[in-house]
């Protein structure tokens, strides 16, 4: 489950958070994300090189570009088992199979 609420943060940096009760009780994890601005200095349209992240232009919030969101669909694919993944027996092997071109 995802709650999504824009708030504005006081100059004393306080905020009191009203939970709907749909939420269950128990541990947590809190994200804040700026809002962009004009003084924000990255760009909504800006795309991050390092993390192929990028912020929505209606929301502010951090995107994923299609080649990420493609791989994070491979990897459930996997998870899934509706596609075979590759398995390795040591660090080596692994590192042996990253190193060679197919």
């Amino acid at each position: 489950m995802s709650v999504t609420q824009t708030v504005l943060i006081p100059d004393n940096r306080r905020l009191i958070i009203d939970v709907p009760r749909e939420v269950p009780t128990g541990s947590v994890i809190l994200t804040f994300t700026p809002t962009p601005t004009s003084s924000d200095p990255i760009n909504a349209d800006d795309e991050c090189p390092m993390c192929a992240k990028r912020r929505d232009t209606e929301t502010g919030e951090m995107c994923f570009n299609a080649e990420t969101i493609t791989a994070f669909d491979e990897g459930d694919a996997m998870l899934s088992g509706g596609l075979s993944a590759k398995r390795f027996n040591s660090l080596e092997e692994m590192l042996s199979d990253l190193d060679s071109d197919d």
